[in-house]
C-alpha cells in the first residue's frame, strides 16, 4: 500500500470519527458525549480515536469548529448566488433559508456547534468565539443593509433584533421533527416571521 492510499484512508477514518462525535454530540450533548459512543458510530475501535485526537475534548472541539464553519460558508454561499440586485430584505430572507437548512438538514455538525456551545468549558468556549462572532458579523452586515435601505423598522434595535431572530432560528433544532412538518414550511414561516417583524409595511 502506497503513502498516499495510506493518508487517503486515514483521513477518511479522522472526518468519520469527527462526524460521528458531532451525531453523539447532538443527542447527548457535551456532558453525555463518550468515546465509546463515538466509536461505536464510526464504526472504529474506541483506542484508535486517540491516532488522531489527544483528548474527548479535543474531538469535540474540531466538531464544534466544523459545525460552525460549515454554517457560515454555507449561508455566505447562498448570499453570493442571489441575484446582484436583489434587495437587502430579500438577501435576509435567503439567509435564513441557509441557515436553516444547514441547521436541519445539511448535517449534525451545525446544529451540534449550536446546541454544545453553551455547554463547553469557558476555555473551550473562548476558542469559538472568533467563529461564532464572524458568524454573527455576516448577519449584522445584513441587517444593515435593510436599515440602509430604509426597509427596517425604525422603532426597532438593530442588535435586539437580530439576537432575536437566531435564538428564534437556532431553537429550531430543538422542535423540528420532520414528520411533523416540513422543512419548507418552517423556512416559510420564518421568512415572514422576519420580513413582518423587522421590515417597514412597505417591504414586507
Amino acid at each position: 500500500m502506497t503513502e498516499t492510499v495510506r493518508d487517503t484512508k486515514s483521513a477518511r477514518t479522522r472526518r468519520r470519527v469527527v462526524d460521528a462525535a458531532a451525531h453523539v454530540l447532538l443527542r447527548r450533548g457535551y456532558a453525555g458525549t463518550r468515546l465509546a459512543d463515538v466509536a461505536e458510530v464510526a464504526q472504529v475501535q474506541a483506542p484508535a480515536i486517540y491516532y488522531y485526537f489527544s483528548s474527548r475534548d479535543e474531538l469535540i472541539d474540531e466538531a464544534v469548529a466544523v459545525g460552525l464553519h460549515r454554517a457560515r460558508s454555507l449561508v455566505t454561499e447562498a448570499l453570493a448566488q442571489a441575484p446582484a440586485d436583489a434587495p437587502a430584505i430579500d438577501r435576509l430572507a435567503i439567509a435564513v433559508a441557509a441557515h436553516l437548512r444547514t441547521l436541519l438538514t445539511h448535517s449534525d455538525h451545525a446544529a451540534a456547534a449550536v446546541r454544545t456551545v453553551p455547554q463547553l468549558p469557558e476555555a473551550m468556549r473562548e476558542r469559538h468565539r472568533e467563529a461564532q462572532r464572524d458568524y454573527v458579523a455576516v448577519w449584522r452586515g445584513l441587517v444593515a443593509e435593510v436599515r440602509d435601505d430604509g426597509d427596517l423598522d425604525p422603532a426597532l434595535d438593530p442588535g435586539t433584533a437580530l439576537m432575536v431572530v437566531l435564538g428564534a432560528l437556532n431553537w429550531t433544532a430543538e422542535w423540528w421533527d420532520p414528520a411533523r412538518g416540513s422543512l419548507e414550511g418552517v423556512i416559510d414561516a420564518a421568512q415572514r416571521l422576519v420580513r413582518d417583524g423587522l421590515a417597514t409595511p412597505g417591504a414586507r
